[in-house]
């Protein structure tokens, strides 16, 4: 007689599958749920009639962080220590106040390169919060130099208040909050400083748009990591130095793909609309991102507002700290599972072609009512024959006196006097040359830009001053999905790309640079300083 059961015979036991943080093959995708950035309360609300402002108190803090279910705890610097940090929701006009406190250690879990500017002789954990995408007074933008250590012992030459004021005196948007410290940007975000902040108006609120749990941020970012857990950051060039080590890498590409704080991980969704606003956080990474069956994205907006009209688009680009708001309808995908695929070129890691799983479920849990609108935001256009001044802006690289790749705008460094010297209510038209063989995606503080168009440039297109000779005509429109606000842009190598813009309301002391934190940290800024 044959006697069978769960015990008897044995089965062929399983393969032990080892989970090694540090290499990619071993890491199981889609295990993890996608978490959605909790949501920022304020500590107190002035419901006066004189003034209605709430007052946020948000935290930087040394945490604890789980990447994935198999991984160890992750050392991490957070927003009231968690990753990504809370997210701020406000109106449009209703000023908001932030205390941004500084409760990190005196040292960095990162390799910190003391070559670089605001680095050499000051303490190594330094923080400063800039709100990216705010029309803002100087003194709450977060400038590099407006830096500040744990408790306020130290702080940067530029520091002059510790609580922040956002009017929100702009159109709904999807902003983000980060690090901006000088020197040490790149390692600060790396961590985990970085968390969404959207403006609402009502508009929106007229358009029925997908909301509440079917509107979600989705904040990606590449990271890698060590055998035991930790984040691994590289302490040397590209290519390698000697000395100094630590040095700054000009390219660092994490070879894990981390959404909203979870290494490849699904989303359950139910058949039908959802509005996501995705955001590129990497250091450097850019994203080509489109639908494993195909489908198509409506796009509704850009970083800092709607469109004219919905597109429908197949593919978008983000580069880093780029935004897009978008409209992915699942009531077509019952009981499918769809992969968001990133198709970008470099570098090829194993696993950085994959994203996020959305798995759609076959019951609503209520009716759908929201809409795709035929139209959204009436948007007017800056002429540009209204502009007071065009200026011409070279991207170009050197070497410094360590013999390192050294990346500039204008081949000027961060402590050379600034040239960007707008007028406060004047309409300027800057021309970003690219003379580098990939892009560059450059970030203005404050103003908000519109992208006239690039062209392949070849020194014809140059005066004997060596101003570029602007032609509205002859450029190569924006792409689909650039046809908004914008406040980063990506510059293609070989091209020029024209952008104009209006500095109203405020004025004094900003930046502009590129938005690889790695060249960012590395000179790759200049001052923007708005005259009165």
């Amino acid at each position: 007689m044959v006697i069978e059961s769960e015990y008897w015979p044995p089965k062929p036991k399983e393969p032990e599958i080892k989970v090694d943080p540090s290499d990619p093959a071993t890491i199981p995708k889609f295990v993890d749920p996608m978490p959605i950035p909790a949501i920022a309360r304020p500590v107190k609300k002035n419901d006066s009639s004189e003034e209605k402002t709430s007052l946020y108190h948000i935290q930087m803090r040394k945490a604890k962080h789980r990447f994935h279910r198999d991984f160890p705890l992750t050392t991490i610097f957070g927003y009231n220590g968690t990753y990504p940090g809370p997210t701020i929701q406000v109106n449009k006009d209703i000023p908001v106040k932030v205390k941004w406190e500084n409760k990190l250690p005196d040292t960095h879990f990162l390799p910190i390169d003391h070559t670089l500017h605001g680095t050499m002789d000051t303490p190594d954990v330094r923080t400063v919060v800039h709100l990216h995408g705010a029309n803002v007074e100087a003194d709450s933008d977060g400038h590099p130099e407006a830096w500040f250590t744990s408790d306020n012992k130290y702080v940067g030459p530029k520091y002059t208040r510790e609580v922040y004021e956002y009017t929100n005196h702009q159109a709904g948007g999807t902003l983000w909050y980060h690090d901006h410290a000088l020197g040490i940007t790149r390692l600060n975000v790396y961590s985990g400083l970085a968390g969404f902040y959207l403006i609402r108006d009502h508009l929106e609120k007229r358009l029925n748009l997908p909301r509440g749990p079917y509107e979600i941020p989705i904040m990606i970012q590449d990271k890698s990591f060590n055998k035991d857990g930790s984040l691994f950051y590289p302490d040397n060039a590209t290519p390698p130095v000697d000395y100094p080590v630590p040095s700054t890498p000009s390219f660092f590409f994490g070879n894990t793909i981390v959404v909203n704080g979870k290494i490849w991980p699904y989303l359950e969704v139910e058949p039908r609309k959802y509005r996501f606003r995705i955001l590129n956080g990497s250091n450097l990474r850019a994203y080509d991102l489109k639908l494993s069956n195909g489908g198509v994205f409506h796009q509704i907006g850009t970083e800092l507002g709607l469109l004219q009209h919905p597109v429908e688009i197949g593919s978008f680009v983000l580069e880093p700290a780029e935004r897009i708001d978008l409209i992915i309808d699942f009531s077509k995908y019952k009981g499918q599972e769809i992969t968001l695929l990133n198709t970008a070129p470099a570098p090829p890691s194993p696993g950085t072609e994959l994203i996020l799983k959305f798995k759609v479920g076959s019951e609503l849990t209520c009716p759908d009512n929201s809409t795709i609108p035929e139209k959204l935001m009436p948007f007017h256009k800056i002429d540009p024959a209204s502009a007071a001044r065009e200026r011409t802006l070279h991207l170009d690289e050197t070497t410094d006196h360590y013999g390192r790749v050294l990346h500039l705008l204008n081949n000027k460094m961060w402590d050379e006097p600034a040239t960007e010297k707008p007028k406060l209510d004047t309409i300027e038209i800057w021309h970003l040359v690219n003379h580098f063989d990939f892009p560059h995606p450059i970030h203005l503080h404050l103003v908000h830009f519109e992208i006239l168009g690039r062209k392949v440039f070849t020194d014809e297109d140059f005066d004997e001053h060596g101003n570029y000779k602007f032609d509205l005509a002859s450029l190569t429109p924006p792409l689909d999905f650039e046809k908004g606000p914008k406040d980063v842009v990506r510059t293609e190598p070989g091209q020029v790309t024209s952008i104009i813009m209006h500095f109203k309301e405020h004025y004094g002391d900003y930046v502009w640079h590129c938005h690889i934190l790695e060249h960012e940290d590395n000179d790759m800024m200049r001052p923007l300083v708005v005259e009165k």
